[in-house]
């Protein structure tokens, strides 16, 4: 049964969001929505680690460790390497730039995987299409009032997202439905494999 606790803890939590939101406000759209996206990816990265097997575990806190590491170097090397304002911007809109266009690269292995398959089984339709979305969004608003690193970036992102979207429509109809696979054709083995003909 619910009791005035309870209900008294949610709307707390909830007034602390909307609070949040409040307080960010002021804040630049680019810091508000990468701020929550660090919360949502961080959600993502402890449920998976939460499910995954001790080797899998293992892959991800080698690759958190490498990113830290490289973080906490762009931090120490911008600060005492770069001097001034400008150049620490530059610096800093550069590796924000490179680390955006990989986070849109993304889907270029299963890219070329679609055009030699022929299907797009194993190119999400639903990240495709908010991965567009994103970009053109983001692009538009930084043409606005024109912000070069913002532009370059999701410019590839809007290009790339526009890609799979071609792909998709190409590849549509010539991909098995789920229940049409015969034996003999390919088939995805398991989650750390490559496709290969059985």
């Amino acid at each position: 049964m619910v009791n005035n606790d309870m209900i008294r803890t949610v709307v707390g939590i909830i007034g602390n969001v909307v609070s949040f939101g409040l307080f960010a406000s002021p804040a630049v759209l680019v810091v508000t929505i990468n701020g929550v996206g660090i919360v949502m990816e961080s959600i993502y990265i402890i449920l998976y680690l939460r499910y995954s097997n001790k080797k899998q575990r293992m892959w991800v806190f080698k690759v958190l460790a490498c990113e830290l590491v490289f973080f906490a170097a762009a931090v120490v090397l911008t600060l005492f390497l770069a001097h001034g304002t400008k150049t620490r911007t530059l610096v800093v809109g550069i590796l924000c730039v490179i680390l955006n266009i990989c986070m849109y690269g993304m889907p270029l292995d299963v890219m070329r995987l679609v055009i030699k398959t022929k299907s797009i089984e194993y190119l999400p339709v639903m990240l495709s299409i908010t991965s567009f979305c994103n970009g053109l969004l983001w692009l538009t608003y930084a043409l606005l009032r024109f912000d070069l690193f913002i532009t370059i970036s999701n410019g590839t992102g809007a290009v790339l997202g526009s890609i799979q979207l071609v792909l998709i429509a190409l590849y549509y109809k010539s991909t098995p439905k789920r229940g049409d696979k015969k034996p003999n054709e390919v088939q995805l083995s398991s989650a750390d494999d490559k496709i290969s003909p059985v």
